[in-house]
């Protein structure tokens, strides 16, 4: 796959430059640009990322960060049991937990709700990072919707974290999930509180809370052109009562967007 001028390789983390180092040289900086171009594709083109992935692979799949980052470029593309082989091999290469919780996720992917909850208690949670503890805790609640055990969904979320006023990397996804939660389960009046809240925490746009929370305050976005207006009460019909015709200019108006907003929206 073609790579644009502009990517050198030298764009990839230190440490993912120091994994590469074992390869010669110029196949080395082959390797970093196509990871370079699935980092940079994953979001946007997450086809096209996965393109590159595969040719990263095909290059140097002996390498963690390579197989990590097919892993990720499958998973985007909702390619779980391919994604989770992926990771199952970079795992083993570090013997790191890191990759676990997105792990487990995959097993929800593939139906298996089950599975990805038997992983959010095993010992390897307790040696993640406080996001990777979190992120966890997120695949499980989702395993518990999966499996329409709502209340069990809520109380999962429900923790430290959560109630903290620390505006953290997970802050905001952590609040929506809880609000979501809370709104499939009916309880209306607590979900907008949490979605208002998530969007206090969201200062990035990762989550689209401010919608859901204008959704619950019942904002309408209109999105109105108005079309040329059609014959109405004669105004466009020609004056036949003496002399030459006189059409009536038509008016066209077009009305901007509108949007009432009371409060925030999620």
């Amino acid at each position: 796959m073609p790579i644009p001028q502009d990517v050198t390789g030298d764009e990839i983390d230190k440490d993912v430059r120091q994994e590469l180092q074992s390869l010669p040289k110029t196949l080395a900086e082959d390797v970093a640009k196509n990871l370079v171009m699935v980092a940079r594709l994953i979001d946007e083109d997450p086809e096209g990322a996965y393109g590159y992935s595969r040719v990263a692979l095909r290059l140097a799949s002996r390498v963690a960060a390579v197989r990590e980052a097919a892993g990720f470029a499958a998973y985007a593309n909702q390619k779980y049991s391919e994604a989770l082989a992926e990771f199952r091999a970079a795992r083993r290469m570090t013997g790191t937990v890191d990759l676990w919780p997105v792990m487990a996720d995959c097993e929800r992917g593939l139906g298996r709700p089950e599975k990805a909850l038997d992983m959010a208690g095993a010992p390897e949670v307790q040696k993640l990072d406080k996001a990777g503890q979190v992120e966890m805790r997120l695949v499980a609640a989702g395993a518990r919707r999966d499996m329409d055990q709502l209340d069990a969904a809520i109380v999962t979320l429900q923790s430290p974290e959560l109630a903290s006023n620390s505006v953290q990397p997970w802050t905001a996804r952590l609040r929506y999930a809880y609000a979501d939660a809370l709104l499939a389960a009916g309880r209306e009046s607590e979900a907008r509180e949490w979605f208002a809240k998530a969007v206090e925490a969201d200062r990035d746009g990762s989550t689209d809370a401010s919608d859901r929370l204008a959704e619950l305050d019942g904002v309408e976005f209109v999105d109105a052109l108005d079309e040329t207006e059609n014959e109405n009460d004669g105004e466009n019909e020609v004056d036949n009562t003496g002399g030459d015709e006189d059409p009536r200019e038509e008016s066209a108006g077009s009305a901007d967007a509108t949007a009432a907003q009371d409060d925030d929206k999620d």
